[in-house]
């Protein structure tokens, strides 16, 4: 079940971003910044804060039965001064352990009816271009690259833009 992230959620969803850039970025991120830089305790106050001032729609996906919240992302308008129009799934982190059940293919769903809802007829996703995992996800998913990339200034990686019509 998808559902809005509340702020006592933002200590498993901070977990949640911080286990999955370890699983999806090793050898592509420095180990400084996946280890040292990035921590549970510097990301709880950052997710409280969007949370509390409505940065972005946060979402969680959590399991009706258990509780357990398996992933989380950051939806709304794009930013892009090219695609004024479009619907951004701005990040999206599932848990490792939940990696390729469902979870992130479930809030992929959601985050396009969102856009959906919001009149949006694209749809926009920015990845790391080493990401492998997950720009096969995204391709898998009828998302196209469009020629655009910017530097991801926290970990000064390039990102590359998917999009979807």
């Amino acid at each position: 079940m998808i559902r809005e992230a509340t702020v006592n959620d933002a200590g498993r969803i901070a977990e949640i971003e911080v286990f999955s850039s370890r699983f999806a970025y090793r050898n592509v991120v420095s180990d400084v910044c996946l280890y040292k830089d990035l921590s549970v305790e510097n990301r709880i106050p950052v997710y409280q804060r969007w949370i509390s001032e409505n940065r972005f729609k946060l979402y969680v996906n959590e399991d009706p039965d258990t509780g357990i919240i398996k992933g989380m992302m950051g939806i709304g308008m794009c930013e892009d001064e090219d695609k004024t129009n479009a619907f951004e799934l701005h990040f999206i982190y599932v848990d490792p352990d939940y990696v390729r059940m469902g979870a992130g293919s479930e809030m992929l769903q959601f985050f396009e009816n969102a856009g959906k809802e919001k009149g949006s007829t694209e749809y926009v996703i920015w990845v790391l271009e080493e990401n492998g995992m997950g720009r096969s996800f995204y391709e898998k998913n009828n998302y196209h690259l469009d020629g655009k990339d910017k530097i991801f200034k926290r970990w000064n990686k390039r990102e590359i833009r998917y999009v979807k019509s």
